[in-house]
């Protein structure tokens, strides 16, 4: 499953705690911050917040893969079990696999709008993040959580 970027190559992204979208670069944004070692925890632009780079999906984006994965894992799960049964077909016994698959269409695929501006960090200005043009800051550092101004 693949997520849509904006068009400056951005995934959004919500956090756990204050529940606040923004986006953060999918990749590497440059040269620096593909020498950089990967962090074990990313900060909230907008709470400081720090929480596992697992952790921040947004709930259309769960919602989507929810929709997408589950049918088709129920399906792959289906089929498994018909092959499992099929040899045992005889004359006196005989084991069929109904489908309780559900057959709700696939969801239409995620949008990215180009909706945020862009602030960079002072500390790790490598790893630049979109906000929301509603607020004003003081943001965190996505790398550190150290506050800044804009």
């Amino acid at each position: 499953m693949s997520l849509p970027l904006d068009h400056d190559g951005f995934v959004r992204r919500e956090c756990p705690h204050c529940i606040s979208q923004f986006k953060w670069h999918h990749g590497p944004a440059n040269e620096e911050a593909e020498q950089q070692p990967s962090p074990t925890a990313y900060y909230c632009p907008l709470c400081g917040q720090p929480a596992g780079p697992d952790s921040w999906w947004t709930q259309e984006q769960i919602d989507y893969a929810k929709g997408v994965i589950a049918p088709a894992a129920a399906r792959m799960v289906e089929d498994e079990l018909k092959n499992a049964f099929k040899p045992t077909r005889s004359k006196y016994v005989k084991v069929s696999v109904k489908s309780s698959v559900d057959s709700r269409e696939v969801p239409s695929p995620l949008t990215e709008p180009d909706d945020m501006i862009t602030v960079t960090s002072p500390c790790h200005s490598y790893e630049p993040v979109k906000v929301p043009e509603d607020t004003s800051g003081p943001y965190h550092c996505l790398v550190c959580g150290q506050a800044f101004a804009v």
